[in-house]
């Protein structure tokens, strides 16, 4: 079975194409990118068979560049199957299901209505999810089209851990609640810790810490996701490249007294100018502020002190609300690649169990690995996600009993 999966942002198309072998496994036999859709100039950067091609493209609009993406993958000298039609099922990435789904499921034109309905609580992702989704539909509309959800993962969450301490008409009339984000990715890993452990998914208690421009951490027992860092939206929780995370709510009543701020400009500043780059005045890629603190710059140094600062605290937090864990996961751009923030993370966690074994931590390996001294009561591991795979997964496993 060829699965096509796709990630559709209001500027750009992610996509990847598999060849599943089983319900849980798969080749990725091409990916590409499509970016500044609606620019004057877009491009591409289509990879397969090994060869990688990026070249400057016309994509006006993403119905224009789902054209350029079926012609990469079908036809020409890069093409990676013969034609559409060996194209079997659609998996789409969609941010915000809201309480609606808590698994992933085939598209029909009812969930579409639900997903419209849940624009007000993703205004920024939905809306390019569901063009994407739709333009999908009209090229392929014999084959099936499969949502898989961020929020999905984080439904088991129980009303104690979901619920804000607000009035709570406010829950029941417009589901004002947590719901928490990059569920495909915290599953992903959750269940590769679980086979490193030699355990079933149900038997494991971790920490997964997806860390990249956007950062989450979330406490998974017995496989399910019981707390998660984001909330309502994905600006709640741990400090990232741009979005504050964690803040007292009254700033923003601060900011529109005292500075004559309006609720639009709060939103952007809060969403787009904060984080690292707002604390740094450098960057919003890790890379570059841990670049800039080696080389002296005080803000940058502080930023990334606060950054693994937060993230201590929600790994204490949630040890304490598991009781007992069996391992701490990184993953993500940073979690994969930055060893530093790894080792400033757990520094002063070892009463907690997590003793990294520094040596390990530093050596350039890849893949599933563990970072655990001798004798830490939990394991550590890296774990490379995967979203795409998973929810080839997904799509392949639901488009077979379509």
């Amino acid at each position: 079975m060829n699965v096509l999966v796709i990630n559709c942002g209001s500027s750009s198309i992610k996509y990847s194409l598999f060849r599943m072998a089983d319900g849980r496994g798969g080749e990725r036999i091409a990916s590409g990118l499509i970016e500044k859709i609606g620019e004057p100039t877009s491009r591409i950067r289509h990879e397969t068979a090994g060869r990688k091609d990026v070249r400057d493209v016309e994509a006006p609009d993403h119905r224009a560049a789902f054209a350029l993406m079926v012609r990469e993958l079908a036809e020409g000298p890069r093409a990676a199957v013969a034609g559409l039609g060996e194209i079997d099922a659609v998996g789409h990435r969609v941010v915000h299901a809201a309480e609606r789904f808590a698994a992933s499921v085939c598209i029909d034109r009812e969930v579409l209505e639900a997903l419209e309905a849940c624009v007000p609580l993703a205004p920024l992702h939905n809306p390019p999810n569901l063009v994407g989704v739709r333009a999908a539909m009209d090229l392929m509309p014999d084959v099936p089209h499969v949502g898989v959800f961020d929020t999905a993962f984080h439904q088991t969450l129980e009303p104690h851990a979901f619920l804000y301490a607000i009035p709570y008409e406010l829950y029941e009339k417009h589901r004002i609640r947590r719901y928490g984000f990059h569920g495909t990715s915290h599953r992903y890993v959750a269940e590769v810790a679980a086979e490193m452990l030699g355990r079933a998914a149900n038997e494991v208690n971790l920490i997964t810490a997806h860390l990249g421009n956007g950062c989450s951490v979330t406490a998974v027992r017995g496989g399910k996701s019981a707390d998660t860092s984001m909330g309502l939206t994905p600006l709640e929780g741990l400090v990232m490249g741009t979005r504050s995370g964690d803040i007292d709510p009254a700033i923003v009543f601060h900011l529109a007294r005292t500075l004559g701020m309006d609720v639009d400009r709060i939103d952007a500043m809060l969403n787009r100018e904060s984080g690292l780059a707002g604390l740094s005045g450098v960057s919003n890629d890790m890379r570059e502020i841990l670049e800039a603190a080696r080389g002296g710059n005080r803000r940058a140094a502080l930023a990334v002190e606060i950054f693994c600062y937060r993230l201590k605290k929600y790994i204490g937090a949630y040890t304490a609300a598991l009781g007992r864990v069996d391992a701490l996961v990184f993953t993500g751009g940073i979690g994969e690649n930055a060893p530093d923030i790894r080792a400033r993370t757990c520094e002063g966690l070892e009463g907690l169990g997590y003793r990294l074994d520094a040596e390990r931590n530093e050596a350039k390996a890849k893949g599933p690995r563990d970072l655990a001294a001798p004798g830490s009561q939990n394991r550590i591991f890296v774990i490379p996600t995967d979203e795409e795979a998973m929810i080839a997964r997904d799509t392949a496993r639901l488009a077979a009993g379509a």
